[in-house]
């Protein structure tokens, strides 16, 4: 068996791993789905409120691929939680897998559940308020997705550290971070409503460029030519996080180790 063989399918029994305490808690995965769905209702309902189609759109798309870019975050970002709530970091910590191994099963998984947790949403409020696709260009929505993604992924990986580092407030330092990314990401507003100096934080942020890339592509049918300005941003964000990730998550492993916080519960 080649080394890579064997990374991949280390990386597999991660997913399914994953996959397995999903089923556990079922039970909360259900109350999460609906409450998403009871949240994106109540926002896209604002649009009804006011009589605007284009806002009623708007509103969906933020919630719907809000929903999945925080879902994504938080699966990722929750990968030592979650060894430490089943008390298990210890022996994956010691155990001989490559970090980016067990990182990369994290990733595809979170990305698969986002997807199916996303596309349960979309479908409950299209049949509600129904959606005209007629001048979508689903190539630049799915681009944006995809390039996207990378960005959000590297960012969950650097935050996967905080539970790490700090056990006792790690969980609620990442959940800080994911209110502060709502808040300066324009999901359900305009960026230009914000502070100037809040402004200048939105460029920092992935969801920024994949909302308004997202939006254009589906409510105006704008193709992805025209929106370089956006895409540039994205890829390099994508170059930068995901190494940057990677590095981080790996010194903050080793200062654990050293200073015996795997052991720790609380």
């Amino acid at each position: 068996m080649t080394a890579a063989t064997r990374e991949l399918r280390a990386s597999y029994a991660f997913i399914e791993r994953n996959f397995n305490l999903t089923k556990r808690y079922w039970g909360w995965e259900v109350a999460w789905l609906v409450y998403s769905i009871a949240g994106a209702l109540s926002v896209t309902l604002i649009g009804l409120d006011q009589g605007d189609r284009r806002l009623i759109f708007s509103l969906m798309i933020g919630a719907i691929f809000w929903n999945y870019l925080s879902v994504v975050f938080t699966f990722i970002a929750e990968t030592i939680e979650w060894e430490r709530w089943e008390g298990t970091l210890e022996y994956t910590m010691m155990a001989p897998v490559r970090r980016f191994t067990q990182l990369l099963g994290s990733t595809i998984y979170a990305i698969v559940y986002g997807l199916i947790h996303t596309a349960v949403i979309l479908i409950v409020l299209v049949l509600f308020f129904g959606l005209d696709l007629s001048k979508a260009n689903m190539a630049t929505a799915g681009l944006f997705m995809t390039i996207g993604s990378v960005s959000f992924v590297g960012i969950g990986m650097m935050a996967a550290i905080l539970p790490l580092l700090y056990v006792e407030r790690g969980a609620q330092m990442t959940f800080v971070l994911q209110s502060v990314l709502l808040l300066i990401s324009g999901v359900y507003y305009s960026i230009e409503v914000l502070p100037g100096w809040m402004q200048v934080l939105s460029k920092l942020s992935p969801a920024t460029y994949i909302l308004d890339g997202v939006r254009k592509g589906l409510i105006e049918g704008v193709p992805i030519t025209e929106l370089m300005g956006d895409v540039w941003p994205l890829v390099l964000m994508g170059i930068f996080f995901i190494p940057a990730g990677i590095w981080a998550f790996g010194r903050a492993e080793r200062y654990a180790k050293r200073t015996g916080k795997l052991k720790r519960v609380g």
